[in-house]
């Protein structure tokens, strides 16, 4: 179905409180596929940067694939400040144009974008002054260290880029624009896929700049993304105009933006935090088992693209029916979206299971790692569509200014379920206790979140419409 995405210029802007909230009205099916499927190509786009990046890196050598692997934890944590940030403004500028207020949601579109450059700036120097006691602390050798150094120091000044691209891109997934968020990270992604092999290991007679590469590659993707960004906003509804936070509420803008940002920021962060910790949990059953967690995650990291592209596409649907006072339209759309997710889930856990060894195959020929793999990939998968379910009640909660339980949510999934399960059952069941651990995190996860989700926008929320209305 083809994206209903509106494209005026700034010229043609409406009324202040003349409503843009297209995705509150038409058919909700059609919403969901419409913003998901351009999002599918964008988090696989996404995704597949790590892919390369580790790629040309490794063929640099053993000591700079290792020098990626302590910088790895690091850059996806900061990665999921940029989430956060973009989600935080997607959450106040939907719920701003479902309720008819323009102005509002230009306001806050600008004051986001300005705060992501601001705190880029901030975070990023920071970064560059403690970079090295930082890895000192993670145990880097003193081979490795100066590797890591060249890659985090060009990495963390350009840092502001990365936060100011996500703040435009959360402006256009607040307005319903799947289609030019997702050319924005396409267009950061297709960039940095093909300076890597140049500015890594060189080409065309240019000697590369091994490590330090894959970071220029890195910020080169970021300021096209950003040029990409600004030229698309100003074809939409809410255009880059810092004139427009002359006159408005800073203080509330802010505390709007950071009620989401902060906690869809730690959000982000827990699952790969957790999946570090069972690692080291593998650590001592050999190299074998964790080469076999490491394969069959990046396996599983694919198999659930379609999962976090709804995730990040149900918050504008949410929001702008939220902000419309169209309650019963928002939860009609996360029930189909988690009715999606239960069918996806289960279909795609069959698939690998069937073919897991087949799968197994296409990371290592080695017996013991296919094995690991195998393992793995035999109980892991029937947690896809709970883990589904979970992402997505997330991205609700956070669009209804409700990002603080969606923290709670995921905090209990790991560290209440996923990390307490494996530690306990790993001297009786071995590897498959770390396995299982994610299984029962990833279902236990999806209950709880079901539960959460009906709580907090049928239960609490119809019993408030109710009072409003007597």
């Amino acid at each position: 179905m083809a994206e209903a995405e509106s494209t005026p210029t700034h010229n043609s802007e409406p009324d202040s409180k003349g409503s843009k909230a297209k995705l509150a009205s038409g058919s909700i099916p059609g919403h969901l596929v419409a913003q998901t499927t351009p999002a599918i190509v964008g988090v696989a786009a996404i995704m597949s940067v790590g892919v390369i990046d580790a790629y040309f890196v490794g063929q640099l050598g053993g000591a700079q694939l290792a020098a990626i692997s302590f910088i790895f934890p690091v850059t996806t944590a900061l990665s999921s400040l940029g989430v956060g940030m973009m989600v935080g403004i997607n959450s106040v500028v939907s719920r701003a144009l479902g309720e008819g207020d323009h102005e509002r949601a230009q306001a806050r579109a600008n004051v986001g974008i300005i705060v992501g450059v601001i705190a880029g700036l901030v975070l990023g120097l920071a970064l560059f002054a403690l970079r090295q006691p930082l890895f000192s602390l993670m145990q880097a050798d003193a081979e490795t260290l100066p590797l890591i150094d060249e890659y985090m120091a060009p990495f963390a000044l350009g840092f502001p880029l990365m936060l100011s691209m996500m703040g435009m891109n959360g402006v256009l997934r607040g307005q319903g624009a799947a289609k030019s968020n997702t050319a924005v990270l396409v267009v950061y992604s297709v960039t940095n896929w093909v300076l890597d092999p140049l500015l890594i290991t060189g080409a065309f007679g240019l000697e590369g700049f091994g490590i330090a590469g894959a970071a220029y590659a890195t910020i080169g993707g970021w300021i096209t993304g950003i040029i990409a960004a600004f030229w698309l906003l100003g074809r939409h509804d809410l255009p880059f105009n810092p004139a427009s936070t002359r006159h408005c509420n800073w203080k509330e803008q802010l505390s709007a933006i950071s009620r989401v940002a902060g906690p869809a920021a730690f959000t982000n962060s827990i699952n790969p935090a957790g999946l570090a910790i069972l690692t080291s949990f593998l650590a001592v059953e050999g190299q074998a088992a964790v080469a076999g967690f490491g394969a069959g995650g990046r396996l599983q990291s694919f198999a659930v693209v379609p999962l976090l592209a709804l995730s990040g596409s149900i918050g504008a649907i949410i929001g702008q029916n939220w902000g419309a006072k169209q309650y019963d339209r928002a939860r009609k759309a996360l029930w189909q979206a988690g009715i999606f997710c239960l069918g996806y889930g289960l279909s795609a856990g069959l698939i690998l299971f069937l073919a897991r060894e087949w799968f197994a195959g296409l990371f290592s020929e080695e017996p013991q790692v296919l094995d690991a793999t195998a393992q793995y990939l035999a109980i892991s998968v029937w947690g896809y569509a709970g883990y589904g379910v979970l992402i997505v009640v997330n991205g609700a909660l956070n669009a209804i200014d409700k990002a603080s339980r969606a923290l709670a949510l995921s905090l209990t999934r790991v560290l209440l379920v996923m990390i307490p399960f494996a530690w306990f059952a790993r001297a009786a069941l071995g590897t498959e206790a770390i396995y299982i651990a994610e299984l029962v995190a990833n279902l236990s996860g999806g209950i709880i979140a079901a539960a959460l989700a009906w709580w907090v926008m049928w239960h609490r929320a119809k019993a408030k419409e109710s009072k409003q209305k007597s």
